[in-house]
């Protein structure tokens, strides 16, 4: 008897242990592809031990010329590190949403959050505040519009869905992320009419990007990045208590409102640092936690953190499609991600329904 309760108890952390080891092998694939697909192809033996000189201490001979080294450290890794950072963060928000609404289909897409965010950005560069041209060095300034912007909308979104009272299904609060992100496309469209110098900038920007001007985007990111995740994954657990309900976690010794606003208020910090960034990028906050949860277990213990390696590794393998698929020219990532999560929204909506009624 004992040595099978031993046993059963320590199947979960031989299977995090895997999970966390493909986690890690899959952001360094993502790394590596990144670095070494492109216009210009590259050895990849060659750019892992380059990336291996960044070390400090480590002095190898990589082979490639000063040209391809700059490739290498200023305009790709640059561009891979910020899909990482911006990935994590949107499968890390679309976990911490799901978890804090009881909602299989809650995304920060699909609640309005990125939405809210756009909006925002839009304001702040139409206007003027920041710099104009590309959208390549983020102003310091579109970062903390954008948190303002991605709170309000899901502000809204929970007001609305929540005006059913007790009777509403979570479908509701889609139907209302639906309903709020329409209103705030329409004053985003509206505000672009009336300033059309800027139209082509930020619709570039809308379509959703990775392009950087160096490491200043991700020097800008990087700070949300930690804060967003410190939060969310330290109150992982809490996560999982609140699934059981609120007079539970409460008799638990949980604050079930006090959790829900803190992990609302991360979630849409690091939305809105990822929206800022690259723009308008759907459904990987709900295509990674899915699989994650399909593939690892359904706590949030295991969700998030996993949530947040592949949703990095993710969204910098979709980049490398997106500017090698139609080279030259270059796909904007989120058409990529809209023709792959809009079939897999579908089956999660279909294996869903039991929940939705």
């Amino acid at each position: 008897m004992p040595p099978a309760g031993m046993d059963t108890a320590s199947r979960p952390a031989g299977l995090r242990k895997r999970w966390l080891a493909a986690g890690v092998g899959a952001v360094l694939v993502a790394v590596l592809a990144g670095v070494s697909l492109g216009p210009v192809s590259l050895p990849p033996g060659s750019v892992a031990v380059e990336l291996l000189n960044l070390l400090p201490g480590v002095r190898l001979d990589s082979g490639l010329s000063e040209r391809e080294i700059a490739i290498v450290t200023e305009l790709r890794l640059p561009r891979v590190v910020l899909g990482l950072l911006v990935g994590g963060l949107l499968a890390l928000a679309g976990g911490a949403y799901q978890g804090v609404f009881r909602n299989p289909l809650a995304d920060p897409y699909l609640l309005g959050v990125a939405a809210g965010a756009g909006l925002a950005v839009t304001v702040v560069l139409t206007l003027g505040v920041g710099a104009g041209g590309p959208l390549t060095g983020l102003p310091v300034t579109v970062p903390l519009a954008a948190f303002v912007g991605s709170l309000g909308a899901v502000t809204m979104t929970y007001l609305l869905g929540a005006a059913g009272g007790r009777s509403r299904s979570p479908a509701t609060l889609i139907l209302a992320g639906v309903a709020v992100s329409a209103f705030l496309a329409a004053g985003q469209t509206y505000l672009l009419q009336r300033h059309a110098e800027s139209i082509q900038s930020v619709y570039s920007w809308l379509l959703g990007r990775l392009a950087t001007a160096g490491w200043q985007d991700v020097r800008l990111v990087l700070p949300y990045f930690l804060v967003t995740s410190l939060v969310v994954l330290l109150h992982r657990r809490e996560l999982d208590v609140l699934s059981v309900g609120d007079d539970e976690a409460a008799s638990l010794g949980l604050h079930p409102q006090r959790s829900r606003y803190l992990l609302i208020a991360a979630a849409s910090l690091g939305t809105a640092a990822a929206v800022s960034a690259s723009g308008l990028i759907g459904f990987v906050g709900i295509i990674v936690p899915h699989l994650v949860r399909m593939l690892a277990g359904s706590s949030y213990r295991v969700i998030l953190p996993l949530s947040l390696l592949f949703g990095g590794a993710f969204l910098a393998l979709t980049d490398v499609v997106a500017r090698t698929a139609a080279a030259p020219q270059e796909i904007p990532i989120g058409v990529v991600t809209a023709l792959l999560g809009g079939p897999f929204f579908v089956l999660v909506l279909r294996t869903a329904r039991r929940v939705l009624t």
